[in-house]
């Protein structure tokens, strides 16, 4: 009876520290950090669950071109890898895009809304809107997704604050503005070919984020972006399957996790790849724990490739 009544509690307290810490970038940075140095003095499970340490992002090109467009910094991405965005903007502005982040826009409201904190998760969508709505109103011509988690909550902004008097036209159009990284390069993509590298690129396996291929109906864009960027794509079977991150998943349901985790890094390396590229990055730190394979966000495995 102790037992039982004592599971939904500890879960309870997990889901609420979860819902306290990820999405405030100002205490999930340090903690990544302390996690990273203690990293060598933590239980083998536990240790192996502290991603990486993060790659550098390099210069961000200044805005200098009449398009403009939005990037989400979101609430763990900019810790755990924050070559993403910086990646992105400088492939864009090879196309005449100037990408930014705008100041004070933290997470998309999924992590909470996802946990049953509902009142919570809308209150972060409306804040974020917030931030984004001068550089809407001065003329953004759209909102850049590097993350497949975040543009999928993104797009249903109009949905979620459909009944709310003050955001639900703002909220329809946030929603309207928003597209995936793969949709925009992939229309301008005649643009970035003369500017690829000639020789070939490495082997690489796409894995296709359940949010991108699922939530977004997203299927094959990412994939013909980066054959025609002159990467060979190799086989995944099942590649409609979940790699076990799934948000928080991951951490409430630890062993099912790794189990699915397992499954997709078999059929990942079902053609022995160089290289594992993903669109979101929970996927990107939850696979990255389990391989030696490098594991890399497509922009970033697709901005090498571009001629320095």
């Amino acid at each position: 009876m102790e037992e039982r009544v004592a599971r939904p509690f500890w879960q309870r307290a997990r889901r609420r520290v979860l819902a306290e810490v990820l999405p405030r970038r100002l205490l999930f940075a340090p903690l990544l950090a302390l996690g990273r140095l203690a990293k060598p003095f933590l239980p083998r499970r536990l240790a192996e669950s502290v991603p990486v340490s993060p790659p550098a992002a390099g210069a961000w090109p200044a805005p200098r071109h009449s398009r403009k467009m939005l990037a989400l910094a979101g609430c763990v991405q900019g810790a755990l890898s924050p070559d993403i965005n910086a990646a992105a903007a400088r492939v864009l502005d090879r196309l005449g895009i100037s990408l930014a982040e705008a100041e004070g826009a933290a997470c998309c409201g999924a992590l909470r809304y996802h946990l049953n904190y509902q009142d919570a998760g809308l209150d972060d969508m409306r804040a974020l809107i917030d931030a984004w709505w001068p550089h809407v109103e001065a003329g953004a011509e759209a909102i850049v997704m590097t993350a497949s988690g975040c543009g999928v909550t993104v797009k249903e902004y109009g949905h979620f604050l459909r009944h709310d008097a003050r955001y639900a036209e703002k909220a329809a159009r946030i929603s309207a503005m928003t597209r995936d990284l793969c949709e925009l390069i992939d229309a301008e993509f005649d643009r970035l070919e003369p500017m690829l590298e000639r020789k070939g690129g490495a082997r690489l396996a796409f894995q296709a984020p359940c949010s991108l291929q699922h939530g977004q109906a997203i299927r094959g864009v990412t994939e013909r972006v980066l054959a025609r960027a002159g990467f060979e794509l190799t086989p995944v079977p099942d590649s409609h399957l979940c790699c076990g991150s799934a948000g928080t998943y991951s951490i409430l349901q630890p062993e099912l996790s790794l189990t699915l985790r397992g499954n997709k890094l078999l059929a990942l390396a079902t053609g022995d790849p160089e290289l594992i590229a993903s669109a979101n990055i929970g996927c990107l730190a939850h696979l990255q724990t389990g391989t030696q394979i490098p594991v890399k966000h497509w922009i970033v495995a697709l901005e090498e490739r571009l001629r320095r």
